[in-house]
């Protein structure tokens, strides 16, 4: 039948952009409109190209998924939430007098990359074409609790004494692993 050629044809084009479970939810949908045309008196490709344009193109379906993914949100929070955790760190560092810690140049210099690699991760994640570039929102939210574990081990092993941003800094960084602890299986599961 005709119709059902442009319908597989739509689909294996959405399949490619989208996971299965969200697939399977549209494929549902689109052949009940496509029956229910069918019912109107629509031959099959009529049927099948009015089901497809009420559904969108597959640009627009894949962008309405995208903006509701929760890797996506989770990416946008923690981007928003990001300069108030800088600013809490760089003030306490900047009052720990870091510069004295007996921690190398070289490791200083790769937090940094690796920090900037997460901050591009997430703004990748903010995408709201790519349904896939939200499952990058998992891997930086890894690299977060990474890099915070990381400074807060840093703290407690390398600052000769706890100044007080610090008392804003250290439970801001437990607060945002729990964040992204909690926001990385909700990624996985779309």
């Amino acid at each position: 039948m005709a119709g059902d050629d442009l319908i597989e044809r739509y689909l294996a084009t959405v399949t490619r952009r989208l996971p299965p479970d969200a697939v399977d939810e549209l494929s549902d949908g689109l052949m009940e409109t496509f029956h229910r045309h069918l019912a109107e008196g629509l031959d099959p490709a009529e049927a099948a190209a009015a089901a497809i344009a009420e559904f969108g193109d597959p640009d627009q379906i894949t962008a309405a998924f995208a903006r509701q993914a929760p890797g996506r949100r989770a990416a946008i929070i923690l981007l928003a939430t990001g300069p108030i955790f800088g600013a809490a760190w760089g003030t306490s560092l900047i009052a720990g007098k870091v510069w004295t810690w007996p921690i190398p140049s070289a490791v200083g210099a790769a937090f940094a990359a690796a920090l900037l690699i997460v901050v591009a991760a997430l703004v990748a994640a903010t995408s709201r074409r790519a349904y896939g570039h939200v499952l990058v929102a998992a891997v930086a939210c890894g690299g977060l609790i990474l890099l915070d574990t990381a400074t807060l081990v840093a703290v407690a092993l390398a600052a000769p004494a706890l100044v007080w941003p610090m008392a804003l800094a250290i439970p801001a960084s437990l607060t945002r692993i729990v964040m992204a602890t909690r926001a990385v299986p909700r990624v996985l599961a779309h």
